[in-house]
């Protein structure tokens, strides 16, 4: 499917996907895929749905054999300039038949997510004795084999194992709520990406990803070198908080002040909105109990990280001129739209909308305030093309 340098493989099936016929493939109008580094990904296949006497005398063809039924696992990989990448690696989750009384005007639209919604189908109530959250994090992970999920788990910055005579972790909920619940606790992220082969995922819990090398620069309005078709930057002071309180440290049986506030992270901006306006930024009380006082310390940095990125840049470019396909969690740069807006950003969200002769990207990206900290982006491989 697809035209130019782009291509389009899709395989489908029940446990192990394989590809799927060509004559369902060509019924394919348009495929969306959205990638999330905060959230669960997902996907959506909009296909004609003809019949006629000859093809669809019992039922519409692209519903017989079984191919598109729910929970059926569905990869998608798109190859640009050579290159292949998994774009989704999923299952059915959703399906719908729109039929009109104009002929050629019926739709089948399946949906689906990524694999991580087979994590949330089994509430549990689970005791991790003697197991820090990275640990159970990696064991929660390995529980699911057969959609060849893979953990990369970043320990928190402070570790502290519970003992079994103090205390127990205990989960009350599916294995995809405890997770994300964790995360949240240090300003974490769990998501699963795909690859980096097909049928395997990677499942991230960790910090989200502001180092490493930056994906090909976005660039605004520079004429031929433009590879963005629009970009609306939003600042939003109001969102840092710093979180002040006390907890009752178990341990010596004292009440201590609990602190959070500004960010320990690598910074993105020159002038981060929780520092410019220190003495407006909002104030949040620490409320939790049970909590020693190096975890009350660092779940309160957490909840201050978490809050920081208060400038969001959404816009589409165009993957022709861009070169190469922009991932969510990771880096990117943005050129051309001024010193304030210029430098990098965190990818928090990307969805490919393709069709025949068409493939454009809306991202969302984010930091923590103004100005660039890098002097210079290279252009993407792809500018001017």
């Amino acid at each position: 499917m697809l035209s130019g340098s782009t291509k389009l493989t899709v395989l489908l099936g029940p446990s192990v996907p394989v590809p799927a016929p060509a004559e369902l493939v060509r019924c394919i109008e348009e495929v969306r895929v959205t990638s999330s580094a905060d959230a669960r990904s997902g996907f959506q296949l909009v296909l004609g749905a003809g019949r006629d006497r000859r093809t669809g005398l019992v039922d519409f063809p692209q519903l017989t054999g079984g191919r598109l039924r729910a929970f059926h696992r569905v990869v998608l990989i798109v190859t640009t300039g050579g290159r292949p990448l998994v774009l989704m690696d999923g299952v059915i989750t959703h399906r719908e038949l729109t039929s009109g009384t104009v002929p050629g005007s019926t739709r089948l639209t399946v949906t689906g997510e990524d694999v991580s919604v087979m994590m949330d189908l089994e509430e549990k109530s689970a005791a991790h004795p003697a197991q820090d959250e990275a640990a159970i994090a990696t064991r929660l992970i390995l529980g699911y084999p057969r959609y060849g999920l893979v953990p990369k788990v970043i320990p928190p910055p402070v570790v502290d194992p519970p003992l079994p005579i103090d205390r127990t972790p205990v989960q009350q909920g599916t294995d995809l709520a405890y997770l994300t619940a964790m995360a949240r606790r240090f300003g974490y992220v769990f998501y699963v990406t795909p690859g980096p082969a097909p049928l395997v995922n990677t499942a991230y819990w960790g910090p989200p990803r502001r180092v490493g090398p930056p994906a090909p620069a976005l660039t605004v309005g520079r004429g031929p070198a433009a590879n963005v078709q629009q970009i609306t930057f939003r600042s939003d002071p109001l969102a840092p908080v710093r979180v002040s309180g006390s907890a009752l440290d178990p341990l010596s049986d004292a009440v201590l002040p609990v602190r959070g506030t500004g960010s320990l992270r690598p910074p993105l901006a020159t002038a981060p909105d929780w520092a410019v306006n220190l003495p407006n930024v909002r104030t949040v009380a620490f409320r939790e109990s049970g909590p020693s006082a190096v975890q009350a310390a660092a779940r309160a940095q957490g909840t201050a990280e978490a809050s920081n990125d208060a400038l969001v840049a959404t816009g589409t470019l165009d993957t022709l001129r861009y070169g190469t396909l922009l991932t969510a969690g990771g880096l990117v740069g943005v050129r051309g739209a001024g010193w304030e807006h210029d430098g990098l950003y965190y990818v928090r969200q990307v969805t490919h909308a393709l069709a025949r002769g068409r493939h454009t990207q809306q991202f969302t990206l984010s930091r923590e305030g103004t100005g660039s900290t890098v002097p210079l982006l290279p252009p993407p491989s792809g500018a001017g093309r």
